[in-house]
């Protein structure tokens, strides 16, 4: 079969796909232990390339690190598995269940959350003869190492090297002072995508998880979830590539079916799967010339397929919402219903992903005049702000059976970034008509600026900390890449979508306003250092900081570098600090999505540039050979880069479709007309109109922003009364 191949990559060899197997493996210490063997190799390799000064393998998994919280495991975290442990009055039974849950057979294996940063792993879901596969894997360490020694499995970076030289707009140097056709630098993104997506049909269609390097996919329910096809619908949309398309909707309308039963995370099967249907509803009614397809004109058999597959699965993730505070629980069950408490974290589900479900659900009452998906919604965000935060800033976990948090660690990274990010786009969704929502994201703003921005010791980068043992404690110095999205978050609050110089002009504008604005600037700045500072050009997962102790306050004067050189030698380096173990990069969207709300809002064309250059180092570092597509990379510090073996769906529905976006001209889904979900799904705003409210108020609040509890009402009995002829002496 003939596929457009725009990169000239070369379909693989059994042996290229060896190879690129064992490279997969080698990325990731804790594969599936019948990768274990191939893991050993690059294991051996580094082990070897450091044995000069005895220093550990870049991947060996530090066991010791406090930063290294049991949050962040991977999907086993909220709940993937079908295991028992159960809540009860705040105390968690079962610890039987919650170790040997991972040697469970039942155990899926699940992308990554959007929100969790760290060791990203694939499922921990162990087979029957995990103890002996383990031995084989040892022993495999060892073969490996001698294998590759000899030069047995070649190398997979010369092969890249030899595709990319045919890319020839990778390669040629751009003439300094030339006009810039950003139409062709967003052709260079479709071919991007295209070859992504090409790749997994070719080699992984219908799978929820592509493997690019030895070219294979799973899946993480029995029958998939369209885990890839769904995310990616309204990119196909937008970019206008119709017979994809008409493939992917042909595997909607004949495989996908939701009658599994398999329990899926509640947070990213409602902002990728959800999200993903109704956006592609969305796009294909309001825009019908985008990627026109006849099956979904009006009064074709099937034209509300996107939406009959969306309403389906809400009320399956309904269930979720049945605990007795209306905080969703973790997971729920696609066939039962049933929802499902985390398998760690005490129990408590993520704040962030709680609160990450509104925007979705609002817009299905929207389309369906049904109320409850938005009464469900709306009710976790009164839940939490009953809890009477300090400062609009809320603990990452809060348990769904009482509706309080647990403990007190406040960060804008995961599990608690997307709670603030829907605050401010459920304002805007509405049209402005709902100004609770506003009213909550300046609290927090406010709380942000006061509690967590601080500047770099050298060169007065602006970064947002974190308060691990909460506001009174100390700040620490750690920037997820995920915290990447708030700068073009802070404008599009800011501005309301409008350009700021439209804004400007308002009478709402304020010296308030213009703080945001500048705040959005040199965060967005900080992030693309985190860009600038690898060996690659591309993001580590967390950056730490140098800051001065204590820490300046957000108030404090400052004037941060106005360029971040090339050179190598500009005081701005030496305030990121990396570390080994947080130098994956995992293909996110944060910082492009950052870059192209900021274009939009300043107009200014430093943003879209910036973004080319990110782009280009995706191209060249992360390209897989033999028609592959693209990776996430274990170590993006070393040139060549550890590769990861892995591509995330959001890489086609989020990280290139903010490429296309900033590259596009800005009348293609205008700021002002749409609000963009967290997993990059946008959605129509709209007005409230009489069938939907505000469903809740806020408790009064004191001067000092603490609600101010209501009296305990005295319960009176009645009193026994007597007649005066009931009191006189009988005679």
């Amino acid at each position: 079969m003939n596929v457009r191949d725009p990169f000239d990559l070369r379909r693989s060899s059994a042996f290229n796909i060896l190879r690129g197997t064992a490279t997969q493996a080698a990325a990731n210490v804790t594969q599936r232990v019948k990768e274990a063997g191939a893991q050993g190799y690059e294991t051996a390799k580094q082990a070897v390339e450091d044995m000069s000064t005895f220093s550990i393998p870049r991947n060996v998994p530090s066991f010791t690190n406090p930063q290294r919280e049991l949050e962040n495991r991977a999907w086993g975290a909220s709940g993937v598995t079908a295991r028992t442990a159960t809540h009860s009055n705040g105390v968690i039974s079962g610890m039987q269940d919650r170790v040997g849950g991972f040697f469970d057979k039942s155990r899926g294996d699940l992308p990554m959350y959007k929100d969790k940063p760290y060791t990203y792993a694939s499922s921990r879901r162990q087979r029957g003869i995990w103890r002996r596969k383990r031995t084989f894997g040892v022993a495999g360490v060892f073969l490996f190492a001698v294998l590759y020694f000899l030069g047995f499995f070649g190398s997979h970076t010369e092969n890249v090297e030899k595709v990319k030289e045919k890319w020839s707009w990778l390669q040629k140097p751009e003439k300094a002072g030339s006009k810039v056709d950003w139409l062709d630098r967003r052709e260079r993104v479709k071919e991007a995508f295209t070859l992504s997506w090409d790749a997994y049909e070719r080699y992984a269609w219908g799978f929820d998880q592509f493997h690019p390097i030895s070219k294979h996919g799973k899946q993480m329910t029995p029958k998939g979830m369209g885990w890839i096809i769904i995310d990616a619908l309204d990119t196909l949309m937008l970019m206008n590539l119709t017979t994809r398309l008409t493939h992917a909707r042909e595997w909607i309308s004949k495989s996908l079916d939701y009658e599994q039963d398999q329990e899926v995370n509640t947070f990213e099967t409602t902002i990728r799967m959800l999200g993903g249907l109704l956006s592609a509803h969305y796009l294909s009614t309001t825009f019908p010339d985008m990627a026109p397809l006849k099956d979904d004109d009006e009064g074709a058999p099937g034209e509300d397929l996107y939406l009959e597959k969306a309403k389906d699965l809400a009320d399956r993730i309904m269930g979720a919402f049945e605990s007795e505070s209306g905080v969703p629980f973790a997971s729920f069950n696609l066939k039962t219903l049933k929802g499902i408490p985390s398998h760690d974290d005490g129990g408590a589900s993520s704040t962030a992903e709680a609160a990450t479900l509104q925007l979705e659900l609002k817009y299905l009452t929207k389309l369906t005049g049904e109320t409850f998906y938005w009464e469900k919604a709306e009710n976790v965000i009164k839940v939490i702000d009953d809890n009477g935060v300090e400062d609009g800033l809320v603990p990452i976990y809060i348990y769904a059976f009482d509706g309080h948090f647990r403990g007190n660690n406040i960060r804008l990274g995961s599990r608690g970034d997307s709670y603030y990010e829907y605050l401010i786009k459920q304002y805007l969704q509405t049209s402005k008509e709902e100004p609770i929502y506003e009213e909550l994201w300046n609290e927090a703003l406010a709380g942000v600026r006061k509690h967590l921005v601080t500047y770099t010791k050298n060169s007065q980068l602006t970064i947002i900390g974190e308060r691990p043992n909460g506001l009174q404690s100390s700040l620490s110095p750690k920037m997820d890449h995920l915290v990447c999205f708030m700068g073009g978050t802070i404008a599009l609050g800011a501005t309301g979508g409008l350009t700021e110089a439209a804004a400007k002009k308002l009478p709402t504008w304020s010296k308030k306003k213009d703080e945001e604005m500048q705040l959005a600037r040199e965060l967005t700045q900080t992030c693309w250092g985190m860009y600038k500072v690898m060996a690659t050009g591309l993001a580590p997962e967390i950056a730490h900081f140098k800051i001065d102790n204590p820490p300046l306050p957000e108030s404090a004067p400052h004037k941060g570098p106005t360029t971040l050189d090339d050179a190598g030698d500009g005081d701005w380096r030496t305030d990121y600090v990396l570390k080994p173990m947080d130098n994956h990069n995992l293909q996110r969207p944060e910082t492009v999505e950052s870059l192209f709300y900021m274009w939009r809002i300043t107009g200014d064309e430093m943003y879209r540039e910036w973004g080319w250059e990110m782009f280009k180092s995706f191209m060249k570092y992360s390209a897989v050979e033999e028609g592959g597509g693209f990776t996430s990379l274990s170590d993006a510090n070393v040139i060549p880069p550890v590769t990861r073996d892995n591509m995330e769906s959001f890489w086609l529905a989020e990280t290139l479709k903010y490429f296309y976006l900033l590259f596009s001209p800005n009348d293609l889904l205008p700021l002002d007309e749409v609000v963009i979900n967290t997993e990059a799904h946008p959605f129509p705003r709209f007005k409230l109109g009489p069938l939907f409210k505000t469903g809740w108020a806020r408790k009064p609040r004191g001067p000092d922003g603490k609600i101010i509890e209501e009296p305990a009402k005295v319960e009176m009995h009645p009193v026994e009364t007597k007649t005066i002829g009931q009191m006189l002496p009988s005679p």
